[in-house]
């Protein structure tokens, strides 16, 4: 029994000892693959095509952005909140302009906020004109001053510089793949741009000409299928109208569309009172007209405004414009001039917005 239960110990301290240890198998190293792996390619959004329209149903809504800056908000008819530029594609229109200065002293309007306007409307399909002034700020009838890097260049500079900033501008949409439709060559040029460089004036028009053609070509550099629109204010006035084409023509201005403004009832301080619209949407009409006939271009109405406190009388204004020109394929569309403006939020009397909404009238755009 004692061997038996020396053999039963024995067998007991090894069957518990430690269990012999195994050497650890390496994995084979992996072989590299030959084929180089194929890049991945980033996805982007796609940005959508802009077709141009037959007849542009526009808004000319510059100040958006710098309305958003002091919390101006805009809102549907049934008070949902929503973007300008949407808002104004719901309502009807079918494309947008924007004003480019060129060293603004806070910001507004220049490249890079002419961009981000235009960056929204090209994502919503809309077509896109862009409207060079020239200038550091406003460009119209009253004032044209040249920006203050250019003021003492003589001509041959001042078209280098224009047209050096006219294809900065264009070059930065098209590198962001925005489609521009039309492009204005100067705003409200009716004496000019880029005074006294650019004037115009029964003696002498050349350097206008030299201003306007380096604009142009510029233009067809970056954008070959824009059209290039010279644009004069005062529509309902025919012979203001054709001295201006007419001098500017005869001295070889290059240019592929007239575009007129019309504001018909502009406040009246002798009277204290807005003047009926009918007398120079009517004029307006005949200059359309006479204007296609003797320079065979294609006409648009580049800005157009009624008093916003009259709203009806502005959508019976409008309806009148729109009714009149349907028939006229030469005649290419009406641009309403900052319509979501308002006298309580920027000072402007002639938009067409209360309270952020629609007065009714960009609506007979639909």
């Amino acid at each position: 029994m004692k061997n038996y239960a020396l053999l039963a110990a024995l067998f007991a301290v090894f069957a518990c000892g430690p269990a012999a240890k195994t050497d650890p198998v390496t994995p084979e190293p992996t072989k590299p693959d030959p084929t180089p792996a194929t890049p991945v390619t980033p996805v982007t959004p796609e940005v959508p095509s802009v077709t141009v329209p037959a007849f542009a149903k526009g808004v000319d809504i510059s100040w958006v952005t710098e309305m958003e800056k002091k919390n101006y908000k805009f809102y549907t008819s049934s008070g949902t909140e929503k973007e300008c530029t949407a808002l104004m594609k719901e309502l009807g229109a079918n494309a947008v302009r924007y004003r480019v200065w060129v060293n603004p002293s806070e910001g507004w309007c220049n490249k890079a906020d002419v961009l981000v306007k235009a960056k929204r409307a090209q994502a919503l399909g809309l077509a896109i004109m862009i409207d060079f002034h020239y200038s550091d700020s406003w460009a119209d009838p009253s004032k044209q001053n040249p920006p203050a890097a250019w003021k003492n260049m003589d001509a041959d500079a001042m078209a280098s510089a224009l047209a050096t900033h006219t294809k900065d501008v264009l070059q930065a949409l098209k590198d962001a793949k925005v489609e521009v439709a039309w492009v204005q060559v100067g705003n409200e040029t009716n004496t000019g741009m880029c005074l006294p460089v650019g004037a115009v004036s029964k003696e002498d028009v050349s350097g206008f000409v030299k201003l306007a053609n380096a604009g142009y070509d510029a233009v067809k550099s970056v954008y070959p299928n824009a059209l290039v629109i010279s644009h004069h204010s005062n529509a309902q006035d025919l012979s203001k109208n054709k001295w201006f084409y007419t001098l500017i023509v005869n001295g070889g201005a290059k240019f592929d569309m007239i575009g007129l403004s019309l504001y018909p009832s502009y406040w009246d301080d002798k009277k204290k009172a807005y003047p009926e619209w009918n007398n120079y949407c009517n004029a307006a009409m005949t200059s359309f007209q006479q204007l296609h006939t003797d320079y065979s271009k294609p006409v648009m109405l580049v800005e157009f405004g009624m008093p916003a406190s009259e709203p009806d009388k502005a959508k019976a204004a409008l309806q009148f414009l729109l009714d009149g020109v349907k028939d006229f394929d030469w005649f290419k569309g009406i641009f309403y001039w900052e319509p979501e403006s308002e006298h309580a939020r920027n000072g402007y009397d002639y938009g067409a917005f209360a309270n952020g909404k629609s007065t009714g009238v960009i609506d007979l755009y639909k």
